[in-house]
């Protein structure tokens, strides 16, 4: 079992910073403003001989007016239970404050590890003051600079000999890691639609903090969980609103992690309120969604509340049809229909999610393709015309240029005489012929065409 350590302390000493330095890329924000860190946020450290996850949390004793303060923690004082390792980041610039004193009688009462981490101890005037914290009983301080990245190496061999992690991961290991890492799962969508309440319904507990407040998860928030014996890796994110009602620099920040969350994602769930119906801003999360390439499958949340009084079946017809209709450009994602609050189809949405990745591992035969491309374009020419002088396709094959992805995006390449007759709109007639041979739900196509250019009129 990989070892867990918490980043614990009072609000605004650091612990984010220092989660990004171990972490080895920046995942949870990091600001001035205190309490902006309200979930456990997890992720791997590969900095030792062993990997072990690292875990930020929300500032405990946070004095701020922040309403969802003590749901923060809750959610900080989960993490103090399940972890092997805490360390107690502390300023070395502010010096011992009431909340780190009580902060210390609390941790001593875990009966866990604890390493003191004196944050921001990045001139030798500043680390003579870490010698003070030794007074609230956990030794003599770790002295780093999270920000500069000063101490960190001291930090880790600390953490390494607290959890005796002194075994050399295996290459043989290593290949069997690689070949089951989880499939990373993004949940994106606009405000309140009920993406963390989709967390929550999976992992069957308050995991990630809900409430009817839009904004509430402002980290995206990496969760690992196993269903049906399959590992997947959740990403919670944002809601992201439209610009303008974007009201200060945080959310700003949470909205880029959505962005990134997307890209960094081997499939994306995008959630929907179909009680209040697709708006703008879905669209606009779609359309994202579509300019990376990303697998999707969409998450048609709130069912419960969508023509509630009427039969089952016809309320599946029309709520696929309306939404067919808001998000023809993903006529290739499966439509699941939901309710995350009364946890209702999450297992059919595990299913689809298999059938995506299942279904992109295949791919269709080169002389198949060729034959049905040939065949398509002499019955059904369409711009390209019948005359010879106008398009001529040569050859067809398929490259998947993510193969180091769980579910890699086929690329068709098509390469012919007159690559600037192809228009857009017949590339996508082609993929839908395509999709009905090698249907692969959920998984976007590319489709381009290579071949000579037309010449240019000689000068007279």
């Amino acid at each position: 079992m990989r070892k867990t350590v918490a980043i614990v302390g009072r609000p605004n000493v650091g612990k984010s910073a220092l989660f990004n330095r171990l972490a080895g890329m920046n995942i949870s924000i990091v600001h001035d403003l205190a309490g902006v860190t309200r979930d456990r946020i997890t992720a791997e450290c590969r900095r030792g001989p062993q990997v072990f996850n690292i875990m930020d949390t929300g500032g405990i004793g946070a004095n701020t007016e922040d309403i969802l303060t003590e749901q923060v923690q809750v959610e900080a004082a989960i993490a103090l239970d399940v972890a092997d390792l805490l360390l107690f980041v502390v300023d070395v610039t502010a010096g011992i404050t009431p909340i780190d004193q009580s902060l210390a009688q609390m941790l001593r009462k875990t009966n866990k590890h604890v390493i003191l981490v004196a944050n921001k101890s990045d001139s030798d005037k500043r680390r003579l003051g870490s010698g003070e914290f030794s007074k609230i009983g956990f030794g003599n301080a770790a002295e780093v600079s999270a920000v500069h990245g000063y101490g960190i190496d001291d930090l880790v061999d600390s953490i390494v000999d607290k959890l005796e992690l002194t075994e050399e991961e295996t290459e043989e290991a290593r290949d069997e890691r690689l070949s089951a890492r989880p499939l990373k799962l993004a949940i994106v969508g606009r405000p309140n639609a009920g993406k963390s309440s989709l967390v929550n319904a999976v992992f069957g507990q308050e995991r990630a903090i809900v409430s009817d407040i839009p904004g509430t998860t402002r980290d995206s928030l990496d969760v690992h969980c196993t269903y049906n014996g399959k590992h997947y890796q959740l990403i919670d994110t944002a809601g992201i609103r439209k610009q303008a009602k974007v009201e200060d620099a945080v959310e700003i920040f949470s909205i880029q992690r959505s962005y990134a969350a997307i890209k960094r994602a081997d499939l994306c769930l995008l959630v929907i309120d179909c009680a209040t119906g697709a708006k703008m801003q879905d669209r606009k999360i779609a359309q994202m969604i579509v300019e990376e390439r990303k697998p999707c499958i969409l998450v048609m949340n709130k069912f419960d509340l969508f023509h509630p009084h009427a039969q089952q079946k016809d309320r599946l017809e029309e709520l696929a049809e309306t939404m067919r209709r808001e998000f023809f450009f993903l006529s290739y994602a499966p439509l699941v229909a939901t309710s995350a609050k009364n946890n209702e189809n999450v297992g059919k949405l595990f299913v689809q999610i298999e059938k995506v990745r299942k279904g992109a591992q295949g791919r269709i035969g080169t002389g198949v393709l060729n034959r049905l491309m040939h065949e398509t374009i002499e019955n059904t020419p369409g711009p390209l015309g019948r005359s010879p002088q106008t398009f001529k396709l040569l050859y067809v094959t398929q490259v998947n240029e993510t193969e180091d992805v769980s579910i890699p995006v086929p690329h068709f390449v098509m390469f012919a005489n007159r690559a600037a007759k192809m228009t857009d709109g017949y590339l996508r007639f082609l993929e839908s012929v395509i999709r009905k041979e090698w249907p692969a739900p959920g998984v976007p196509f590319r489709m381009s065409v290579r071949g000579k250019q037309p010449k240019d009129k000689k000068k007279r």
